[in-house]
């Protein structure tokens, strides 16, 4: 059993869908980025950060000892992180922005157990040209908000991926090849 920093509903579905039992956990950290902090850097802390809180929750509630799991996801294009939309302009925006081209998608993992594990993966995705029509009517559905790069792959954005190489689950939010790496080094699984 562990315990999972996050109220991900995807992340969740996919513990869920390789028979891990987990709990959750509230995580609410400050999610800005530092100055001169690269994304990697970024996904990193704030995975460990979401952990990290998650254990403090843990141990504030007196709840059994197990590892915590923190995860987070960001959208890279360049240099730049693009951000979780919180209206549809933004998310317009955002569309607008990997329309057409290629972006990188981060997630970072980290397990606090016995000791501090983590991995972080890179899934490089190309989105077809997108038409503002697309843009308007997948905006109107609402998925977009919230999610990193105002896209949700496991729903109807899957529609705009021309090619994707790296973890599908990462993209998702939680990859799981790399989790399974990780639980097993703690004993877990």
């Amino acid at each position: 059993m562990i315990y999972l920093a996050s109220g991900s509903a995807r992340r969740r579905e996919l513990l869920e869908q390789v028979a891990v039992a987990f709990t959750t956990l509230s995580s609410e950290i400050d999610e800005a980025v530092r100055v001169a902090e690269s994304p990697w850097d970024y996904v990193q802390r704030m995975a460990y950060e979401k952990a990290a809180e998650g254990a403090r929750e843990r141990d504030r509630r007196g709840l059994v000892f197990a590892p915590v799991l923190g995860a987070d996801t960001i959208v890279v294009q360049g240099d730049d992180i693009v951000r979780k939309p919180d209206c549809v302009a933004a998310a317009r925006a955002a569309l607008r922005r990997l329309s057409g081209g290629a972006h990188a998608v981060y997630t970072a993992v980290c397990l606090l157990g016995r000791d501090r594990r983590e991995a972080v993966t890179r899934t490089d995705v190309v989105f077809k040209a997108l038409t503002d029509a697309e843009i308007d009517a997948y905006c109107a559905t609402g998925e977009p908000i919230g999610k990193a790069g105002a896209y949700a792959i496991q729903g109807r954005a899957a529609f705009f991926v021309s090619r994707l190489c790296g973890s599908y689950s990462g993209v998702v939010g939680l990859p799981l090849y790399e989790c399974g790496q990780l639980l097993r080094a703690e004993g877990v699984l």
